[in-house]
């Protein structure tokens, strides 16, 4: 049976350009993303699809891929701006890809069965995977969240989605841009509603779910709403969005795990530090070896 790990990786390519520009972060020229294949794999996952631009497919695959070559198997897919629904076309002057929605529709046709989603450039840890396998296993569908302390940078404000839920069923998620300041945390809301406090004990999403093929068929079909609404506009096509959608409409149930996993990513330059300093002290510890693959 496949136990799949789909990895959002087609905005590294706009981000940083190459991938000969993404600074490594561990000792022999790790990526994040290999940390989070390692722990996925010692998770259970035996198959991984990353998502990544057509221009990105070479150097992805002579790099990440090919520390990959027998420890997992391997499948990669495109995210276009051309891969739209029969019927639909992009418009010319549109050059911003159609959101994280979009890039789980491009993976539709190697996706088989329940799956994990996470992006490329986050840092999740090894609990968070352990979890998300579990959920895969049962066939759940999951947003994984993660308290709020652990998902913050010392050099500035973050964008987390923070989670709402009931009795351990998601109520919702709300994307905010979140500071830390004399001890108060704010989160301000991206749909420029009014800013509100957050308990320091508050769960936030990373973009790490685990979803079964009904929300699969939900994205898919659901593609199709989204640019009768907005093919002409800048929008996008958001996770997050589409699962605000299934949980008020009430066709889908999402359980929210958390993990005590803590966060790390390069939201800003100065970000490096701080991470190549957590892995070192990983490896210190015995988490992680020198060299993972």
């Amino acid at each position: 049976m496949n136990y799949t790990l789909v990895v959002m990786a087609a905005g590294l390519g706009s981000r940083f350009g190459s991938l000969k520009q993404i600074t490594p972060v561990g000792p022999s020229g790790e990526f994040i993303i290999d940390y989070s294949i390692y722990d996925a794999i010692l998770a259970g996952f035996n198959r991984v699809v990353f998502i990544i631009r057509r221009d990105f497919y070479e150097e992805f695959k002579n790099t990440i891929g090919k520390r990959l070559i027998g420890k997992i198997d391997v499948e990669y897919v495109f995210q276009e701006l051309s891969d739209l629904p029969l019927g639909y076309a992009c418009p010319k002057e549109r050059s911003k890809p159609w959101g994280t929605g979009a890039a789980i529709y491009s993976a539709r046709k190697v996706i088989d069965g329940p799956f994990a989603v996470i992006n490329a450039d986050d840092f999740y840890g090894r609990e968070a995977f352990q979890i998300l396998f579990k959920s895969v296993q049962s066939n759940e569908n999951v947003v994984l969240g993660f308290d709020v302390l652990n998902t913050l940078s010392a050099n500035g404000s973050v964008k987390r989605g923070v989670i709402s839920s009931l009795d351990g069923k998601l109520t919702g998620i709300r994307e905010c841009q979140i500071s830390f300041n004399n001890n108060l945390l704010l989160a301000r809301p991206l749909s420029f509603k009014n800013a509100f406090s957050l308990s320091f004990d508050t769960l936030v999403s990373m973009n790490a779910f685990v979803f079964t093929l009904d929300v699969l068929d939900y994205i898919v079909s659901g593609f199709s709403s989204f640019l009768d609404k907005n093919i002409k506009l800048d929008s996008e096509y958001l996770l997050p969005d589409i699962i605000n959608e299934l949980v008020s409409l009430k066709k889908i149930k999402f359980n929210v795990k958390k993990t005590s996993s803590k966060w790390h990513g390069v939201t800003y330059k100065e970000d490096r530090d701080d991470i190549v300093l957590a892995i070192d002290s990983y490896i210190n510890k015995g988490i992680y070896p020198k060299k993972l693959f």
